[in-house]
């Protein structure tokens, strides 16, 4: 497994494809393609910038409205065959998003909704043999955010991908994955098969009622059993990316090159005392 840059280490500020400059200048082995914005560049610019960089490409994002009314799902949904083929051209064989835990729609309502929406993106996407990770949101305000709860816990969540489809599996975050109350037993309990991409960072020690998602600290500045997170990624035989994804800790406000270094090194500190590296 290896670190990847993602934009949020620089508040958004560097994207798709001074990310992809950035990520090699401050020694990230990975990083995320902002797929819409490669797809415009083409396929052998992609491939060169990459190549250039010396980068792997860790994860895209599923290019398909699937929260809104079912023309914009649909609409989004005749794109994704281009979108799949384009990410595995490119050596990115993994899509990734993310599943609110609160709804206005009550739970039973919103699962038949998505479950039957992510089964025909996963339709899609194995015909390029592309993977889809659903993420799963773990903080109590994102849970209280709306009428419903709906799905939050890594088992559940691990449960409804695996009807979604046989390349559907998990976007693991270990800031949810920790919030959530999970533990290693899970991952390993989960498989390598079913865990798509990772995302890496950490947590400071709050109650519940207090945490907030958009307060995140680098890799081993905080309480979150990292170690492990990611020997239990190593026992499943995970070799794919840990893209650094904080949100706050003052990041926006640093140089980029500053912020990006300091979520490498952040990154490749606690890999290498898990024994990982």
């Amino acid at each position: 497994m290896y670190p990847a840059y993602n934009p949020q280490l620089t508040g958004g500020r560097v994207q798709w494809p001074d990310s992809a400059e950035l990520a090699a200048r401050t020694g990230f082995p990975g990083v995320d393609v902002s797929l819409g914005t490669a797809m415009k560049a083409g396929l052998e610019p992609t491939l060169r910038l990459l190549s250039t960089g010396h980068l792997k490409p860790a994860a895209v994002d599923l290019p398909v409205n699937f929260r809104q009314d079912e023309p914009a799902f649909e609409q989004g949904l005749a794109m994704l065959p281009d979108a799949a083929a384009f990410a595995a051209a490119i050596g990115c064989p993994r899509m990734v998003t993310y599943i609110l835990s609160s709804s206005d729609k009550p739970k039973p309502e919103q699962r038949r909704m998505l479950l039957d929406r992510f089964r025909k993106c996963s339709t899609v996407l194995a015909r390029s043999h592309v993977r889809l990770g659903l993420e799963f949101l773990g903080p109590l305000h994102i849970r209280k955010a709306n009428k419903y709860e709906f799905i939050w816990r890594m088992d559940e969540m691990l449960e409804f991908a695996q009807e979604c489809g046989s390349n559907c599996g998990l976007l693991l975050d270990v800031w949810h994955w920790h919030h959530a109350g999970a533990k290693a037993s899970d991952i390993i309990r989960a498989g390598k098969e079913r865990i798509v991409h990772v995302h890496f960072n950490d947590a400071a020690r709050l109650p519940p009622e207090e945490v907030r998602d958009n307060q995140r600290l680098l890799p081993g500045e905080g309480i979150i059993d990292l170690r492990g997170f990611l020997q239990a990624l190593k026992q499943i035989g995970y070799e794919d990316g840990l893209s650094v994804e904080v949100f706050g800790r003052g990041l926006k406000e640093m140089d980029p090159v500053r912020a990006a270094s300091l979520g490498f090194e952040a990154a490749r500190r606690v890999m290498a005392e898990a024994g990982v590296v």
